[in-house]
């Protein structure tokens, strides 16, 4: 009850004035019928008040607060990009025996339209992903995620990113391969069964990974074009991909 007495206090205060201005008005005009007339007047828009007031107003300010809530976002998930997405996505993808059947389908332009990401998002869903843990360096791949795990429990560590759920299912997944990787003795000597089950880890947020980093890069595509620019430049899917412009 403390914590709302100003509130309380402040109702009461504006009652007690209305009563008081109504009262004033009785005692100059002397026409109770009109004043009864006009309150009720105004009582009857009281319904259509509180619709523009707590859902049309409410609504539009709340959408603008979870806009401005997105951009944080994807300022964190960018961040996440530069400092660990991009080359763990150089780490991952020597274990993925189809990658050269998907690589094309990621090297965009700075013209890529919404229908080409919408595209692009179909095939992730589509792709037949074989991960291999035999096939890639699991050493160079620890040591990737391990150098990082300071940086993504930072990451962690915001609360906004309890709105994005997809991201933090791939932070999950990304956590749990570095955990995996970390307790093992040494990965250069597993069984085919710890080779199997890292497999499946690594596939899990390699998944995670090319799904979040679509999204980012529309974000950048539709909000910020100069950043699009840089990231289709340092496009981790295309072999080419240098800083400088041609």
């Amino acid at each position: 009850m403390k914590r709302y007495r100003w509130q309380i206090l402040f109702g009461l205060a504006l009652v007690i004035l209305s009563i008081f201005l109504y009262l004033i008005q009785y005692e100059i005009f002397k026409d109770p019928r009109n004043i009864i007339f006009y309150l009720i007047q105004d009582l009857a828009f009281v319904p259509i008040n509180v619709l523009l007031v707590t859902l049309i107003i409410a609504w539009l300010l709340n959408e603008r607060e979870k806009r401005s809530l997105l951009n944080k976002l994807n300022m964190v998930i960018g961040a996440f990009f530069s400092e660990v997405g991009t080359r763990l996505f150089k780490c991952i993808f020597r274990f993925d025996a189809h990658f050269d059947k998907i690589r094309g389908n990621f090297i965009m332009t700075a013209d890529w339209s919404d229908a080409e990401f919408k595209n692009a998002g179909k095939r992730i869903i589509d792709y037949d992903y074989k991960i291999e843990s035999r096939r890639g360096d699991l050493e160079e791949l620890r040591v990737c995620l391990v150098g990082k795990r300071e940086f993504m429990l930072a990451l962690l560590e915001n609360p906004n990113l309890l709105e994005h759920e997809s991201f933090t299912e791939l932070l999950w997944a990304v956590f749990h391969l570095t955990e995996e990787l970390d307790n093992r003795e040494n990965v250069k000597q597993l069984s085919d069964a710890d080779l199997e089950h890292i497999s499946n880890d690594i596939k899990r947020a390699y998944i995670a990974l090319i799904s979040e980093w679509l999204k980012y890069m529309k974000h950048l595509k539709n909000e910020y074009p100069y950043l699009f620019s840089l990231a289709v430049r340092m496009n981790p899917f295309d072999p080419n991909a240098k800083p400088e412009i041609a």
